[in-house]
């Protein structure tokens, strides 16, 4: 067979153009949407700022240029280490969910009941909801439960008067596995500065795993959804629900 190839080598040469499509498709899928893409713009750039150096013939920004593309290796690394890790989180780990989709469902509901209820009296809550990404790191620093979801445990878990109402609760499948988590603060700056830890935390831990958090916040009672690095704000039940299904369920259904 290998050999047969080898004489057709035009055939050998549609399938590595089609693997390369395929790769540089998921590639811009993981970090579309995220600061990355923005990183993307500004190597472009410096690819045309070579091109032209070169032709205008400006030694000294095409030696600046030459000498950053030397390094490119690394500044990839350093740059894109968040969708690095997120691409190899999904390409190591492929877990399946042990719970049926009744149970998947009522489970959202419980959350979005307790998430309005919070909501309804400036209770300041951050849940977190796994889904392929293990979440196994952020558990273990937290107070384990392993504990049915709903909705009067997690309204118990984030009343002021919980000594682990301060931290994330990270919900994995219909169980809450751990509550008090701390989680990863996002460093972009193109935040509102009105948005507080809460938020932070939830857009951190998105823009590293897939994720999802829905954060309460306890100075003006409105909710929002983190998910792949991007906040959605504002939300009422319905829109929740919509947003919650079109992710666990709709989308899984799809794979």
């Amino acid at each position: 067979m290998i050999e047969i190839l080898r004489h057709h080598r035009w055939v050998l040469d549609l399938l590595d153009i089609a693997l390369m499509s395929l790769i540089l498709y998921r590639l811009l899928l993981i970090i579309k949407g995220t600061k990355a893409a923005q990183m993307l713009m500004g190597l472009a750039v410096l690819l045309l700022a070579s091109v032209a150096s070169r032709y205008l013939e400006l030694y000294t920004i095409d030696w600046l240029v030459q000498s950053f593309w030397a390094q490119i290796v690394i500044a990839i690394i350093v740059l894109f280490q968040p969708e690095i890790r997120r691409a190899l989180a999904h390409m190591g780990e492929a877990q399946f969910l042990t719970f049926t989709k009744a149970e998947e469902l009522k489970s959202l509901e419980e959350i979005i009941r307790a998430a309005i209820s919070l909501a309804n009296r400036k209770i300041g809550a951050l849940m977190v909801i796994e889904r392929d990404t293990s979440l196994k790191d952020f558990v273990e620093v937290g107070t384990l439960l392993d504990a049915k979801v709903s909705k009067e445990l997690l309204l118990s878990i984030f009343h002021p008067t919980s000594p682990i109402h301060d931290g994330a609760v990270i919900i994995k499948g219909n169980r809450i596995a751990a509550a008090g988590c701390f989680l990863p603060i996002t460093l972009t700056s193109e935040l509102s500065k009105a948005l507080g830890t809460r938020h932070r935390a939830g857009i951190g831990l998105t823009e590293e795993t897939d994720a999802v958090a829905i954060i309460v916040s306890e100075e003006t009672g409105t909710i929002s959804m983190a998910l792949d690095g991007r906040l959605e704000t504002k939300l009422d039940m319905g829109t929740m629900r919509d947003l919650l299904t079109d992710v666990f369920t709709v989308k899984k259904g799809n794979k």
